[in-house]
């Protein structure tokens, strides 16, 4: 049977556009992982690979106008949004060849014998070395930061790992042209196109979890899609670790202090962050905890007239705008819970912005409001007004691990009066960012940033933004008593590389 052909697909009308390629045989996959485990050992140098991570931005730059073009043909997110995540792409890839050339991520260190300690220390040199080929599977709602050159690439790379992507079917035209130009950077500095590797298919993407050569995985997407991988990974005969995004409500904690003090401020800051993308961001507020009376009702009306005016935007594809309608539809159908702006289709391509109210007491309880503690895709959210401290705390508590966790303060609370530090502490078991008198939507790629989160946001306790991601590909290895003409540079007590190291219980920068 011929293997089944990828087309290119325009979500503001549902038609195809192009074939860009044909789905990726079990002989094809085989053929990509081989190809990256080949090419391993042309990073080896991290001088090189870090000319290529900078090479790779470059090569993006360059080429943004025909890739933004296809981008949003293939997604409908806009040219000023893709604009701005391909920045994004280009300073993360930049950021970690920092973080190559600095070389803290070796994690380097050293201890000289010492007889003297109970019990006896050998000399002992531990750094980290990188985990082989890793296996990266695209985002559909971020075609750049989070696809075949995005954080997970970039990261894979930096720690000297090859890599295969699964391209995403909702930008299988945008996925090659990316590909090319990471091909043609590896090439300037002689390191193998196989570097990266791309496979389209559902069944190309099972089949890179299983393949030996696979070390690592980096996903972002569904749960269902995610926990399965996930599984996949673990039921190897040599299981491989499997760093997922799978799913996140993000819920938000509004005191009854800081509704009195700012709700419409709030409620306009909500409309903004709900909508943003046309609700397609991993950290969309799904689930807002407002208080009831006065101070809520004017939160509540704020949100109202901001997302009344939100123009009805395109989803990333019609599965998504299916998927929506019906969500949303079937939430509203409810016992107690209300639509003030109702959402749902907006258009034959379209969906409408929208949020539904319910009480806070009926999410403690379970079927059928478990639904209401799901994340539904789209531009929606659920306000869920409480009565007191305790029925907010009882939401809080039935609530899965989340990628963020907020809080609207006071002036006062935020100042440490009242309850704000217990709030705080409240919201950390929930979730790997806590935001405070902010909104979650907006990932900045910086050193201290965390993206992850409890299961189910992500399988693992890493981070898939910033530059900590590099620790996902890496193992740590200790040398002992090996003789100094047999030690990698990076462990040699002269460190003529330069690298920050801990020598003999001291800090070296």
């Amino acid at each position: 049977m011929a293997a089944a052909p990828v087309w290119s697909v325009d979500p503001r009308t549902g038609k195809q556009r192009e074939q860009v390629a044909v789905e990726a045989t079990v002989q094809e996959v085989d053929a990509a992982v081989e190809a990256a485990y080949a090419a391993r050992g042309a990073l080896a140098d991290r001088a090189v690979r870090s000319a290529f991570l900078r090479s790779a931005a470059a090569a993006l730059d360059a080429a943004r106008d025909g890739l933004i073009e296809t981008a949003d043909a293939e997604t409908a997110l806009g040219p000023v949004r893709l604009t701005g995540e391909l920045a994004r792409t280009g300073y993360q890839l930049r950021a970690f060849a920092d973080i190559v050339d600095e070389g803290a991520f070796l994690d380097v260190i050293i201890n000289h014998p010492d007889d003297t300690a109970t019990p006896p220390i050998p000399d002992l040199r531990r750094y980290k070395v990188p985990l082989g080929v890793v296996a990266v599977y695209s985002a559909s709602n971020f075609p750049f930061a989070f696809s075949v050159a995005g954080g997970d690439t970039a990261s894979a790379l930096a720690a000297g790992c090859p890599v295969v992507v699964k391209a995403h079917p909702d930008h299988p035209a945008l996925s090659e042209l990316v590909a090319k130009v990471l091909r043609r950077a590896a090439a300037e500095h002689g390191i193998p196109e196989g570097v990266i590797g791309l496979v389209h298919g559902f069944e190309a993407g099972v089949e890179l979890i299983r393949h030996p050569r696979v070390a690592a995985a980096g996903f972002t997407g569904s749960v269902r899609g995610g926990r399965a991988l996930f599984d996949a990974a673990a039921a190897r005969p040599v299981p491989i670790p499997f760093h997922g995004e799978l799913g996140s409500l993000n819920p938000v904690l509004v005191t009854e202090a800081a509704a009195a003090e700012r709700g419409e401020t709030i409620g306009v800051g909500l409309a903004g962050s709900m909508t943003l993308g046309v609700g397609q961001f991993c950290v969309k507020p799904g689930l807002v905890l407002v208080p009831s009376g006065a101070a809520g009702d004017g939160l509540v009306k704020a949100l109202t007239d901001a997302v009344s005016s939100t123009e009805s935007g395109v989803l990333l594809d019609h599965r998504m705008r299916d998927n929506f309608i019906a969500g949303v539809a079937e939430r509203a159908r409810l016992p107690e819970v209300d639509s003030p702006v109702t959402p749902g289709a907006g258009g034959a391509h379209t969906v409408s912005a929208g949020f539904l109210t319910v009480p806070a007491s009926r999410l403690a309880e379970e079927a059928p409001y478990d639904q209401l503690l799901e994340e539904c895709f789209g531009p929606v959210t659920v306000v869920a007004r409480y009565e007191d401290e305790g029925e907010a705390a009882a939401v809080l508590s039935r609530l899965p691990g989340n990628l963020t966790a907020t809080v609207q303060l006071s002036a006062e609370e935020a100042a440490g009066e009242g309850r704000g530090p217990e709030l705080l502490a409240e919201l950390t078991p929930l979730a790997g960012r806590v935001v405070v008198n902010a909104w979650p939507t907006g990932v900045a790629v910086a050193p201290a940033q965390h993206h992850g989160g409890p299961y189910p946001a992500t399988t693992s306790t890493s981070t898939s933004v910033g530059g900590t991601a590099i620790e996902r590909w890496l193992r740590p290895v200790a040398y002992q008593n090996a003789p100094a003409a047999l030690l990698p540079q990076e462990l040699r007590d002269e460190n003529a590389l330069g690298l920050p190291r801990r020598f003999n219980g001291v800090l070296e920068r």
